[in-house]
């Protein structure tokens, strides 16, 4: 089962991708009505290979479980030019979520067709196993959230010194392994690039089950 967001945000594709790879930022995406605590120092910067351990709790107060994210990136290319995946194949540890047999995450960001000012999001969750549709409803719910959340802080990510001063090394690291990218990396791009306008949030399809939905499944 999947979730999908496609979104124009108002910051350019950068500053997007910098604003991917900072613990700070991921957390604030869900926050204040999910709030993800490391369980380890973060890192400034996420880099391909990380491995995050978190604890997610609703409100700040109800346990939600654990989580671990789990880095890997892609570069690959549509019509509008080059395309940068960031992919999260963590698993949820423990709690409501631990009962999911697949967790696989991708987001895409891009220049903005007609605006390299701004940014191209795609965002695709896939879920699987027994609990995926009486979850799907909440997680979908969540997802709606992070859609206002990445709306109303993109602004700001092309400003934030702790996300730039980061930049060059994040780049380089992704450079060293762009040649590993594969047509399957691109499923995230075709998925979302078909439902709706550049601005639509909230595309998604229950119809899609299973963990592998063409780089591993998301």
């Amino acid at each position: 089962m999947r979730i999908l967001l496609k979104l124009v945000l108002d910051c350019d594709a950068d500053a997007a991708w910098r604003a991917l790879h900072s613990p700070r930022a991921i957390a604030e995406l869900y926050g204040p009505l999910v709030d993800m605590t490391p369980l380890a120092t973060p890192p400034t910067a996420l880099e391909p290979g990380a491995d995050l351990p978190v604890q997610l709790r609703l409100a700040g107060m109800m346990s939600l479980g654990r989580q671990l994210i789990h880095i890997s990136e892609r570069y690959v290319e549509d019509w509008r030019g080059p395309v940068r995946i960031l992919r999260d194949s963590g698993i949820p540890l423990t709690g409501p979520l631990a009962s999911l047999e697949v967790w696989d995450h991708q987001m895409a960001v891009s220049p903005a067709p007609g605006d390299p000012s701004k940014t191209l999001w795609r965002d695709r969750l896939v879920i699987g196993g027994g609990a995926a549709l009486p979850l799907w409803p909440v997680l979908w719910a969540t997802w709606q959230w992070r859609a206002a959340r990445l709306r109303m802080l993109a602004p700001s990510w092309a400003f934030d010194p702790e996300f730039a001063r980061d930049l060059e090394d994040v780049a380089n690291v992704a450079a060293g392994d762009a040649e590993a990218g594969d047509a399957g990396a691109a499923g995230i791009v075709d998925d979302t690039g078909s439902r709706g306008g550049d601005t639509g949030d909230g595309g998604h399809d229950t119809g899609s089950r299973g963990g592998d939905t063409g780089d591993g499944g998301a």
